[in-house]
């Protein structure tokens, strides 16, 4: 009898699976897109936040664009002087954190929603 109820009982079980899919898919691709396209230095700075950001011109002389920031070092930050001082390290170890989240796409800076007037 129980063998008999389980094909019954998995058929339910897809159909409910497959409606909810298709509300959670439209739910999900109507929302607006709040990330930039094109990501730089300074963007990536701002969306770090914690006064990260003014190190932006040190770094875009340096590095030039965001994907040779993304593969830096920690030493090589340091020689720049960009968290040099112990009481800003934390700069240093933000922007190699965030550096690492955003290789591998778990983070993205995201834009300012427009303000309402």
């Amino acid at each position: 009898m129980a063998w008999r109820q389980t094909p019954l009982l998995n058929r339910n079980l897809l159909s409910l699976l497959s409606s909810n899919s298709n509300s959670s898919i439209a739910r999900f691709s109507s929302k607006a897109n709040l990330y930039p396209v094109k990501v730089g230095i300074p963007e990536f700075l701002n969306g770090i936040g914690n006064g990260v950001e003014t190190y932006a011109e040190k770094l875009e002389s340096e590095f030039g664009d965001l994907q040779n920031l993304l593969v830096a070092r920690s030493m090589k930050l340091k020689k720049i002087n960009i968290g040099g001082d112990p009481k800003v390290c934390k700069h240093r170890k933000l922007i190699l954190k965030y550096a690492h989240k955003y290789r591998l796409g778990l983070w993205r800076p995201r834009v300012e929603p427009p303000k309402a007037k």
